[in-house]
């Protein structure tokens, strides 16, 4: 296995990257990857290499800012959650404009691990599929098709959901 300088020099950058995407904070993004390289040096031994590295750190990652997001959120109210969460005409309309966008990203946290990080880097960080492609290591086909298919899955979802509360 590469030593811990080689493995920061070679994705460091790639975390930043993609936690600045779901952060849009250049402090907070360099805060993070610095706690993910923590965790992953004490986790090493966890590692199974069933993924890449990359993948792995990224999953480190992702958790570190869903952890801070939650420590945060205790004490802020949905609207300024919402806030946080800017992009109004994506994703049609944001499903229709029926849910709210804290509904989307519990609906994108439903999703797997790949095809969320294709939404965040979308919707969010407003990304085309071919940087996102490049982001993930992947083809900008690639990142359309996860991309069309979470769209797709949300709104089936959804579909659930409101069959569920006209029941009730």
């Amino acid at each position: 296995m590469q030593n811990i300088e080689e493995m920061y020099e070679k994705y460091s950058k790639i975390i930043y990257k993609y936690i600045f995407c779901l952060t849009k904070n250049r402090e907070l993004s360099e805060e993070i990857v610095q706690d993910t390289f923590l965790v992953a040096v004490k986790n090493i031994d966890k590692f199974q290499k069933k993924s890449k590295l990359t993948t792995w750190f990224c999953a480190i990652a992702k958790n570190i800012y869903y952890k801070k997001i939650k420590k945060e959120t205790k004490n802020i109210s949905i609207e300024e959650i919402s806030e946080k969460f800017t992009s109004e005409n994506l994703i049609e309309d944001i499903i229709c404009q029926k849910e709210s966008k804290l509904e989307l990203i519990k609906n994108i946290q439903n999703l797997d691990i790949e095809t969320q990080k294709v939404m965040y880097l979308r919707i969010y960080a407003e990304l085309s599929y071919e940087e996102i492609a490049e982001v993930l290591g992947k083809t900008a086909s690639w990142s359309r098709i996860m991309f069309f298919r979470g769209k797709e899955k949300i709104k089936e979802n959804l579909k659930k959901e409101n069959k569920n509360e006209k029941r009730m």
